[in-house]
């Protein structure tokens, strides 16, 4: 599975890159926190995979990586995207490396 630091995500966005940001966290933590991302519940990426690019790089992240690193390989699999990163430690790290002042759950 391929991955990116949130340094590189921040790189990303500050340079207006074109890729779209997948966040799979539950509307609830949305709102504590969140990167602008599009919000897809992790329980609805599957009847949802129509909504993400296969055709730009697709960042996919959660609060920690972890449910993210699963749709991913649920998405390769079952979908064939070879298009996904995923954001290694997700909101936590880029609460820790990037935006102190970011809230944390």
């Amino acid at each position: 599975m391929k991955e990116i630091t949130v340094q590189a995500l921040k790189e990303m966005m500050d340079s207006g890159a074109d890729f779209q940001l997948i966040d799979v966290r539950e509307p609830h933590e949305y709102e504590i926190c969140h990167l602008d991302g599009e919000l897809i519940p992790m329980g609805e990426v599957m009847d949802n995979f129509d909504k993400i690019s296969r055709d730009k790089q697709v960042v996919v992240h959660c609060r920690s990586g972890k449910r993210s690193a699963s749709v991913i390989r649920a998405l390769e699999q079952a979908h064939g995207f070879d298009n996904l990163y995923n954001l290694e430690g997700g909101v936590l790290a880029w609460a820790e490396e990037i935006d102190p002042d970011m809230p944390k759950y």
